[in-house]
């Protein structure tokens, strides 16, 4: 993602697409099941609350990078290798569901192998964090509910006429309801503990790149509904130079528990993200959560920069993981910094296994593997 390249303008968007269509197109990725149903008028009703990454899921969501004409070139092979790793690896421990382009099926399941299960719907890259469904569960945590925020290509910068569409057929995919949320958002842009708190950035979610429309008020009442939560706390920043994202959260915090942190600081004062991330920490250091609590912060103060393919990679994350049930899948850019996070990660989850996961070309490309993994909650 991390580079100029032309972008057209998107051929279509869910909004202003005919339920015709919609029916067409999931017919033929999915072999003329029916669409999941909209949330019953019982289940629009009750509250569904966003769960924390922590609880239990019932699997991953990943998507097949396929296409090298929107920014990976002749790194696309690179890339490949580095989400068939990551599905493998998750895998392991939980189902993962690989979406590929159509008639790209047949190389994701050669590269993932057997245990990754590959489907055909329409994709235009890997990042389904901001491109899937954002799940919800009721409070029984018998049902859930699948969240289908807008996407416009982190403002218009990447094509989307495809990933606007996936929480369509994911959705449909897993016969999970499908419930439209009317503002433009990416599942990297929040996190939360799922008892009543969310965290963002506000130089992400006030871009006027995304929801130019709406006020600042008006975009927090509209995450607090759908995510089902009280709080919402904004963080003035994400990393420096983030210029694809716009500074999404995933890049420079994560949740470990029920009030406590994992949040990037920078001892080097003379990087930018010195004091960007000394002001995230002020915030964090000067409020509570939902439930009053006050946050218990743990500082990851290692963020390597590198150079690959010619081009300065700034935002590279170790906050970026994906964890499960019995692993915590962390990224590695092949740089010293990785043997120190690899150790503070082995003290933060004693229980689980640290596996590390080449990310390197992600990095290039703007994420790492938060931003290509979407966890389905377990109901």
């Amino acid at each position: 993602m991390n580079v100029n390249v032309n972008v057209n303008e998107p051929r279509m968007s869910r909004r202003g697409f005919g339920a015709a269509a919609l029916t067409t197109v999931a017919a033929t990725a999915f072999g003329g099941r029916a669409f999941a149903a909209a949330p019953t008028a019982a289940q629009t009703e009750e509250q569904y609350t966003a769960p924390a990454e922590w609880e239990p899921h019932s699997g991953c969501v990943m998507a097949w990078p396929w296409d090298r004409t929107i920014g990976w070139g002749g790194l696309l092979p690179d890339v490949q290798a580095e989400i068939a790793g990551i599905a493998r690896s998750i895998a392991r421990f939980e189902p993962v569901t690989m979406v590929a382009e159509p008639g790209q099926a047949a190389e994701a399941r050669r590269q993932c192998g057997s245990t990754v299960t590959v489907i055909e719907y329409p994709v235009n890259d890997c990042w389904t964090r901001d491109t899937g469904p954002v799940f919800t569960l009721n409070a029984s945590k018998t049902h859930k509910t699948g969240l289908d925020f807008g996407f416009n290509g982190w403002g218009n910068k990447y094509p989307y006429d495809k990933d606007d569409f996936l929480p369509v057929g994911v959705c449909e995919y897993l016969g999970v309801p499908r419930k439209d949320v009317s503002m433009i958002l990416e599942g990297g842009a929040v996190i939360t503990d799922g008892q009543g708190t969310l965290i963002t950035t506000e130089e992400c979610l006030l871009n006027p790149n995304r929801n130019p429309t709406m006020t600042r008020a008006q975009i927090e009442a509209a995450l607090l509904a759908a995510y089902g939560a009280t709080k919402l706390i904004w963080l003035p920043y994400g990393l420096n130079n983030d210029d694809v994202t716009n500074g999404h959260v995933d890049l420079v915090a994560a949740y470990l528990g029920p009030a406590k942190l994992l949040v990037h600081t920078q001892p080097d004062t003379t990087s930018p993200n010195h004091a960007r991330m000394a002001a995230n920490l002020a915030v964090l250091q000067g409020t509570t959560d939902a439930r009053g609590r006050r946050f218990e912060v743990v500082e990851m103060r290692h963020q390597p920069h590198f150079r690959h393919n010619g081009l300065l990679v700034e935002t590279f994350s170790y906050t970026n993981y994906y964890e499960t049930s019995g692993s915590v899948v962390v990224p590695v850019a092949n740089e010293p910094a990785d043997t120190l996070a690899l150790a503070q990660f082995r003290t933060l989850f004693p229980g689980h296994e640290v596996v590390a996961a080449p990310a390197r070309t992600l990095a290039y490309g703007g994420g790492g593997v938060h931003c290509v993994t979407q966890h389905v909650p377990r109901a």
